[in-house]
């Protein structure tokens, strides 16, 4: 009788502790599925916007300069994350565990690396092509060519290829079946070999160069506005108090015949005209300022949004080299994606802060939606 007592009293327990189990595993799984649709939404929006930018500069004439060329290449570039390294890093983030063997793990971390640090230094070539045609426009103009953008291309894609490959000579084949497809961190000269030449002297370079275009910039807007007193620029503006009053001052009540005279004569005598007196100088200062508002504002998104994505990770791969006990996946996966998601911002941020651009993105738009 006692037994069967006890093990009644233990059966609410075990109802309980299950139920806790099942509500745990709905919480899981309600997390592991909104995870993986979130990192899917920014691994397509990544590929159709740097598609965007590509098949933008192609159809448009205008763009097909030697700076857009660069721009072009690191869409391009950006896209390669968003096809060869992104989807297969959806998969392994989800489960922690990697399936697809050695060699697509070695081709899968060397792609990454490969065109993620091709990423990062085309920013670094995109700033010098304007450092360079900001500060000897007349001499750089010259030189500006394709095949000089060509060269640059090439130069940040053989360094990135040169970071990328040194692991792979050490890389051991194990027999047993692979469960782990990470970077090794032992070796340490080699961390701070890849972080230094990826990240750290990029980031370096791009703070110098874009510190500079900013100072040469406001040097030029100072120097192109006059030091003489500006022209007094003055303009009328008919102030109405009727409808009728507008239609008085067109051009084809212009033209009325003078039987009409008395009539907008009336009119008129019900209207003020309001003069207003301006200083070119003043003028032309405004839009100075507005032009260096706008130039700061750009290169800030621009360098803000770079060192955001990438900072935390470059400091923690450093971090896990010195402290092998400091590694956590979860925080590894998070700072990895959010470096990806600088491969999403750079076509927003290089487009849409040049008119050029967005015009022919809207009328790139307009076709394809004509054509659908």
């Amino acid at each position: 009788m006692l037994e069967t007592w006890q093990h009644k009293k233990n059966i609410p327990s075990l109802w309980t502790d299950q139920s806790s189990e099942l509500d745990e595993n709905d919480e899981s799984l309600a997390y592991q599925t909104s995870l993986a649709v979130i990192l899917f939404v920014v691994t397509l929006a990544t590929t159709l916007s740097n598609a965007f930018v590509i098949a933008t500069i192609y159809q448009s004439k205008k763009l097909h300069t030697p700076a857009n060329f660069l721009i072009a290449s690191l869409a391009v570039t950006d896209l390669l994350v968003s096809i060869l390294v992104m989807p297969i890093c959806v998969l392994y983030t989800m489960s922690h565990t990697w399936t697809l063997g050695q060699v697509t793990c070695d081709i899968w971390l060397s792609s990454d690396i490969t065109c993620c640090t091709a990423s990062i230094l085309h920013l670094c070539i995109i700033a010098l092509d304007r450092y360079w045609a900001i500060t000897d426009a007349v001499e750089y103009s010259k030189k500006r060519t394709p095949a000089r953008a060509a060269g640059m291309i090439l130069t940040a894609w053989v360094i990135a290829i040169s970071i990328s490959l040194p692991p792979l000579f050490w890389r051991q084949v194990k027999a047993e079946e692979l469960t782990e497809c990470n970077v090794n961190t032992d070796h340490i000269f080699y961390t701070i070999y890849s972080t230094f030449g990826a990240f750290y002297i990029p980031t370096l370079l791009l703070i110098v160069l874009y510190g500079r275009i900013y100072l040469e910039a406001r040097k030029i807007i100072l120097k192109q506005s006059p030091k003489k007193v500006g022209k007094r620029l003055t303009s009328a503006h008919l102030i109405t108090n009727s409808p009728g009053s507008v239609a008085s001052t067109s051009s084809s009540q212009c033209k009325r015949h003078d039987t009409h005279f008395s009539d907008t004569g009336s009119l008129a005598s019900k209207n003020r005209v309001k003069v207003t007196v301006s200083d070119a100088l003043l003028e032309k200062k405004k839009i100075s300022a507005a032009r260096e508002r706008k130039a700061t504002k750009t290169l800030g998104i621009i360098l803000g949004a770079y060192i955001i994505c990438w900072l935390p990770f470059f400091i923690y791969t450093l971090v896990v080299a010195a402290c092998e006990t400091c590694f956590y996946p979860e925080l590894f996966d998070f700072f990895t994606w959010l470096g990806y998601l600088n491969s999403l911002i750079n076509p927003i941020i290089y487009t849409m802060s040049n008119d050029d651009f967005k015009k022919a993105f809207h009328k790139l738009l307009r076709f394809r939606f004509c054509i659908s």
